[in-house]
This record gives C-alpha cells, structure tokens and sequence, in this order.
C-alpha cells in the first residue's frame, strides 16, 4: 500500500471541534488521564521546566485549547502519539482529562506523526531529530529519500542530520545541551580524527567561538602547517587543556599573549573549590 507524505502538517489530522462535532469519522473526546500511556516513539527527550510551567498556567486557566493525538491499545487505554507537553502539562494543573483525537495508528505512523508535530513546532534539538530519523529508517527499512519525503524535508538535510551519529557522543551532548550549535557540529563532522574533534568543541564551548572561527581552527588542524613551529605552541596549548580537564574535572582554559598568558580553572561550588584544590595539591 503506497504511504503518503506526512511533511504537509497535522492540521488534516487534527480537526477542530465544530468539524468533528458535525459529523467527522474522527471524533474528539475526553479522555482521562489516567487511561493516557506515554508514547515510546517519542523522539523529544528534553522539556523546559519553565516553559512548561507556563503552559501549566494557560491550561489551568483556558483548559486545553488543541486536542493531543492517541490510538487505542487493546486494552482500554489509549497511547500518546502527539501532544506531550499539553498533556504534561494538564497533569500539572491537576485536570482529569484531556480532549483527544483516537486515530487508528500503526507504529510506524505514530513515530512519524510525533516527529512531524516536533519538527513544525521547532521543539527537537538536532540530535534528537537526527536519532529519531535513524530510528525510521532501521526499524521500518526506511531509506533518507523516503523519511524525506514523509517528513516533508530534502534528502540532503535528512543526510546532513543523521551525519551528527558519527560524532563522539560528548560532542553529542554538547549540541542536545545547545553549547554548541548545528553550524559548529557541522564543522566538526569535516575534522579527520576524534580526539581534534572534542579538542576543537571544547574550544569552542570555552571560548564561544563563532561558527567562522571553528572553521579557521579547523581549517590549521587539517592542515599539514599545524605541525609546524608557528602552530606548535597553539596546538600545545590545546593538548595542555584537555589534559588538565580530564584531571581536574572541570573546565579549563589557556589564554596566550605575547610573553606569557594564564590558565583559568573554573569551579562552580565551594566543594568544588576543595576538591579540584584537594587534585592539585596532592
């Protein structure tokens, strides 16, 4: 059975209440919360406290204006496919129940239809979405071209987002936690061994380099002039901050000047203070 585009936006799937109410095949309910399984498929992993809060306050206030979308279990309860923050925060303001669209879903559908509303929403960080992604194509035997199309995206930025996987995973963590951006980890990806890669991040996290600059950095690292005497110090300097990171625990920076320069440890604690001391002084 041939599968259509699902990149052309949930409004189709999410009739209004006077559409429904007219008649539609598919009907919104309340539903009680308690009956509501969280989605496994769920590609977001990372929700704003405060954001959250805030809807918490509109619902409780207006009630949920946008019905979540679910598909029946067997059991009698029904599973999430789209609307997690509505219905978390639903069960923050204490409701009972929840309006929902009951859609016939196949796992397939449901994960592609949860990826849909977060990629139109703008609510996944680029790891999230590029996971979610291989997830299509290893679990469904989904090509690029086809998640593509169903998400309703260029293959290239399919292709360009499931690259992120190939980076080390601290690097990884870095653009979940949007120290460094989609730009940056796009540079980072044309570096040629690992250990330059998490050198070059950390760079970039302590010292805010600008997308440029990580490429001006990547570009000498790449380069056969880093071994020279010009850039021996810059890369020792480099090497000498990941070495004292990985011992002391914390960040570490060197500053170069003309005749000298600084190291800066950071502690973000007065235990912290001890213990990297405690490292230091042993």
């Amino acid at each position: 059975m041939e599968k259509k585009a699902l990149g052309k936006g949930l409004q189709a799937l999410l009739p209004g209440r006077e559409t429904a109410e007219q008649g539609s095949a598919q009907t919104i309910q309340d539903i009680p919360l308690a009956q509501i399984l969280p989605n496994p498929h769920q590609p977001r992993k990372h929700f704003s406290g405060p954001a959250l809060a805030e809807l918490a306050e509109s619902v409780e206030q207006s009630g949920v204006l946008q019905p979540i979308l679910v598909r029946l279990t067997g059991d009698g309860k029904y599973e999430l496919i789209a609307g997690e923050r509505r219905l978390r925060a639903a069960k923050l303001a204490k409701l009972h129940s929840i309006p929902a669209l009951v859609k016939n879903s196949s796992d397939e559908q449901s994960m592609l239809l949860s990826l849909v509303e977060n990629i139109q929403r703008q609510d996944l960080n680029p790891i999230e979405e590029a996971k979610t992604y291989l997830r299509l194509m290893k679990e469904f035997g989904l090509t690029q071209e086809h998640v593509a199309v169903r998400v309703g995206k260029e293959r290239s930025s399919v292709a360009n987002l499931t690259r992120l996987m190939s980076l080390p995973k601290t690097i990884q963590s870095l653009v979940e936690s949007e120290q460094i951006s989609l730009g940056h980890a796009k540079v980072l990806l044309g570096v040629k061994d690992v250990q330059t890669q998490e050198m070059i991040a950390q760079k970039i996290v302590t010292q805010t380099l600008s997308v440029r600059q990580a490429e001006d950095l990547a570009a000498r690292h790449n380069s056969p002039r880093e071994i020279s005497k010009k850039n021996q110090p810059v890369q020792r300097a480099l090497e000498l901050e990941t070495q004292l990171r990985q011992i002391l625990g914390t960040r570490v920076t060197i500053t170069r000047g003309k005749r000298g320069g600084k190291i800066a440890i950071s502690y973000f604690s007065q235990d912290d203070l001890t213990r990297i001391a405690e490292v230091i002084l042993s």
